[in-house]
């Protein structure tokens, strides 16, 4: 389902202040108790937040052989691979607040790294999140790359991944992911909500947002200690 400019403005700015917990609380009131979360797997490479619109990807277990090869013909070789196997499309086509959702099929392998990250952040991504790895992960966090994934890899794409299609259904983490799907990520994981009912989970997110600070504040106050922005 697409979302034109005005609706992923609003979107961006209902979600802005929601906590992952806030999000889930939100999607129980809607009867979805057991869809949205990704898996615990699923974890931040640093402690930050991130909300964004879906952007979704997908690759696959490369299925040809590896071709014997002197290191200089490697050398080549891997530079045509990028340029016609393993390629990447859709980071051209990201628009400001795009969330990237990437399918690997759960390959070990650091398909996104510190530096084609930094190309989604330029073109306007708000983070990253894969069942697969990430690479260069000490420069993605001395960078601020927002990113999860299910592990963290060595490896190249060579031999290892292909292409397969963008802005299609994801699976990740155990959850569907459409394009346009609202994608909140913090310290507790992920948790994707449907565009179809965002607004109305944004609704009792609030709800419980709000009544979790008016909770907290009275607690610090008699703790005596100094209210910050997750009680004010």
């Amino acid at each position: 389902m697409t979302v034109n400019d005005s609706e992923r403005k609003e979107l961006l700015s209902v979600y802005a202040d929601l906590r992952v917990a806030d999000v889930r609380d939100g999607m129980d009131w809607m009867g979805r108790h057991n869809y949205g979360s990704m898996i615990p797997a699923i974890r931040p490479l640093w402690r930050t937040r991130a909300v964004g619109i879906a952007k979704t990807a997908r690759y696959l277990p490369y299925r040809g052989p590896m071709p014997k090869m002197t290191p200089e013909e490697y050398t080549k070789w891997s530079g045509w691979y990028y340029g016609n196997v393993c390629t990447y499309p859709w980071i051209a086509d990201i628009r400001p607040g795009d969330f990237c959702v990437i399918d690997q099929s759960g390959v070990d392998v650091g398909l996104m790294g510190s530096n084609n990250g930094m190309d989604g952040l330029i073109n306007g991504a708000t983070g990253y999140v894969t069942n697969g790895g990430v690479r260069d992960t000490d420069e993605v966090i001395l960078q601020k790359i927002p990113f999860w994934s299910r592990m963290i890899s060595h490896g190249m794409v060579q031999g290892r991944l292909q292409f397969d299609a963008y802005d299609i259904p994801v699976a990740v983490g155990g959850v569907t992911v459409f394009p346009g799907d609202v994608v909140v990520g913090d310290g507790d994981g992920i948790i994707v909500v449907p565009q179809d009912i965002a607004r109305d989970v944004a609704r009792y997110a609030h709800q419980e947002l709000r009544n979790d600070k008016v909770s907290r504040r009275a607690k610090y106050e008699e703790l005596g200690l100094e209210p910050d922005e997750t009680v004010i």
